[in-house]
C-alpha cells in the first residue's frame, strides 16, 4: 500500500523509542538499582550461612532471621566490649587532628619560606573558598547521615527478602530459560554465591588478623590510638580497592611521624613485613579454605613483584581463579573431585 512506511523504518523508530525510554528509566531509578545491586551482593555473601541452617532442617525464613540475628548480636557484642574504648580513641584522634595539621603547617612554614607561607595561604582566595565549602558541607552532614541510615535499612530489607526467597527467585529466573540451560544457569548462580561468600568471609578474617596484629604492635611501641588505628588498617586494607593498602598504612605512619620519627620507621617496617607475610603465607591459606582453592592456585596471582605489597584486586583474582578451576573441572569430568549432583535448591 502506498504511503505506508517500510517495516524496517518502523522497527528502527520503535527501537530508538524503547532505547530512550530505557535510558530515561535507568537515570530515574539509578539510586534504586544501586541499592538492589548492593543488596544482591550482600545476599550472595550471607546465603552460604543460611544454606547451612536450611540443610539442617530449618525453614528458609527462620534460617535467614537467625543469620541476621547472629550478625546483630556480633555487632552489639563488639560495641559493648570495644565500643567505649574505640569511641574514646577515635574522639581523641579527631580532636588531635587540628594539632597535627598545625604541626605540619608549622614545619612547612619554617622549612619553605620562613613565615611567608602562612600569610600566602591566608590571603589565597582558593583556600578561603575551600574553608567555606567545608563549613557548608558540615551543615548538611546531619542530613547526609540520616539519608545513609535510611538507605542502610532499605538495603537490609532488600537483602533479607532476597536471601529468604533465594530458591524461589532462582526458580523464577530459570523458568524463563530453555530446559537445556536451566542447569547451567543454576550452577553459575551457585558458583557466584559460593565465590562471593568465600570472598567476604576471607576478607573479614584477614581484616581481623591485620587489625589485631597492628593494634598489638602499635601498643608495644607506644603509638597513640592503637585500637582505632588497628581497625582502620584492617578494614581499609582489605575492603578498599586499589589504594587500600597505601591509605591503611599511611595514617599510622603519619601519626607516629608527628609523635616520634623513629616510631614512623618502625611502623613502616611493620606494615611492609606484615603485608609480605599476609600475601605469601596467610592469605593463600585462608583463601584456599574459604573459596575452595588449591593453595598453589590461591598464591599464584600474588607472585607479581609490582603488586607484592598491594592488596587490591586479590579478591577479584581469587574469584577468577576459582571460576577457572571449577570450569576446568566441568570441562574434564575425569578430574572432578566428585560426582555432579542436581542442586536441591532449584
Amino acid at each position: 500500500m502506498r504511503g505506508r512506511p517500510p517495516r524496517d523504518v518502523v522497527l528502527l523508530l520503535a527501537g530508538a523509542a524503547a532505547l530512550y525510554v530505557g535510558f530515561w528509566l535507568l537515570v530515574r531509578l539509578r539510586s534504586l538499582i544501586v541499592l538492589l545491586v548492593i543488596s544482591l551482593f550482600l545476599a550472595f555473601a550471607v546465603e552460604p550461612a543460611a544454606n547451612v541452617l536450611a540443610k539442617r532442617g530449618w525453614r528458609r525464613g527462620l534460617a535467614t532471621a537467625a543469620v541476621f540475628a547472629a550478625m546483630a548480636v556480633a555487632v552489639v557484642l563488639f560495641v559493648v566490649v570495644l565500643g567505649s574504648l574505640l569511641v574514646d580513641q577515635v574522639s581523641s584522634l579527631v580532636d588531635a587532628i587540628p594539632g597535627y595539621a598545625q604541626q605540619a603547617a608549622d614545619f612547612l612554614d619554617d622549612q619553605l619560606s620562613g613565615g611567608e607561607l602562612a600569610g600566602k595561604l591566608r590571603g589565597n582566595q582558593g583556600v578561603k573558598d575551600f574553608v567555606g565549602g567545608v563549613a557548608a558541607g558540615a551543615v548538611g552532614l546531619s542530613t547526609t547521615l540520616v539519608g545513609l541510615v535510611l538507605q542502610g535499612f532499605t538495603v537490609g530489607l532488600f537483602t533479607f527478602y532476597l536471601l529468604a526467597d533465594g530458591p524461589r527467585l532462582r526458580r523464577a529466573v530459570c523458568s524463563v530459560l530453555p530446559p537445556g540451560r536451566q542447569q547451567v544457569a543454576l550452577r553459575i548462580w551457585e558458583l557466584a554465591i559460593d565465590s562471593t561468600g568465600g570472598y567476604v568471609y576471607s576478607r573479614a578474617l584477614l581484616a581481623g588478623c591485620s587489625a589485631a596484629a597492628t593494634t598489638v604492635f602499635l601498643t608495644l611501641i607506644g603509638v597513640p590510638y592503637p585500637l582505632a588505628l588497628g581497625l582502620w588498617v584492617g578494614l581499609v586494607s582489605q575492603f578498599v580497592p586499589s589504594v587500600g593498602t597505601y591509605l591503611a598504612g599511611a595514617l599510622p605512619v603519619l601519626i607516629a611521624l608527628l609523635r616520634q620519627p623513629l616510631d614512623a620507621l618502625w611502623v613502616l617496617g611493620f606494615v611492609v613485613v606484615y603485608q609480605l607475610f599476609e600475601n605469601m603465607l596467610l592469605s593463600p591459606r585462608v583463601t584456599a579454605r574459604t573459596m575452595a582453592l588449591h593453595p598453589a592456585v590461591a598464591r599464584h596471582p600474588l607472585h607479581q613483584p609490582p603488586r607484592a605489597l598491594q592488596l587490591a584486586g586479590r579478591g577479584r583474582q581469587g574469584e577468577q581463579a576459582q571460576i577457572a578451576e571449577r570450569a576446568s573441572e566441568n570441562a574434564n569430568p575425569a578430574t572432578t573431585r566428585g560426582p555432579v549432583s542436581t542442586p536441591s535448591t532449584l
